[in-house]
């Protein structure tokens, strides 16, 4: 088999401009003010970073106020625990049960107008939920003076 001379000669051309004849690849530029170039062959990852510039401060921001404009203010503590501990419970009425993921919860409604959901352990006033049924919710009231600790039973309204 006799190979044809300008399929040799076509094959070693190839061969020729594949092998290293490109001119190395140029030197990274300095970072200013440095003066000297990185090493060859180190790359732009092991130069050091350059700070970004912090920006400047501006005016002072004006103080921050609240319009309540017939609100309570959402800035302002509850007060809660004060009023609750002088709530009595045989005051409150019962408005409903709702039977929650825990147990049931009693829906309670203080002579003020105000609600409280309370479950078993909860204390209100001067009474804490020992019970809770479907139309009852018992609380175990606290002695005051020379009264002795009583429970106190509030039923649902049958209207």
């Amino acid at each position: 088999m006799t190979a044809r001379p300008w399929l040799i000669g076509l094959a070693i051309a190839a061969l020729a401009a594949g092998c290293g004849g490109a001119p190395p690849a140029p030197a990274p530029p300095t970072p200013a003010g440095t003066g000297t170039a990185a090493p060859a062959g180190a790359s732009a990852a092991a130069q050091p970073a350059v700070a970004p510039k912090e920006p400047q401060a501006g005016p002072p921001l004006p103080p921050a106020t609240y319009d309540a404009k017939g609100r309570r203010d959402p800035f302002t503590p509850i007060t809660i625990a004060r009023e609750a501990a002088s709530l009595n419970v045989s005051t409150a009425r019962l408005v409903g049960v709702v039977q929650g993921r825990s147990g049931p919860m009693a829906l309670v409604e203080a002579p003020d107008g105000i609600g409280y959901i309370l479950k078993v352990g909860d204390a209100l006033g001067d009474g804490r939920v020992t019970t809770i049924t479907s139309t009852t919710v018992t609380f175990a009231v606290t002695a005051r003076g020379a009264q002795k600790s009583t429970s106190l039973t509030l039923r649902l309204a049958t209207e």
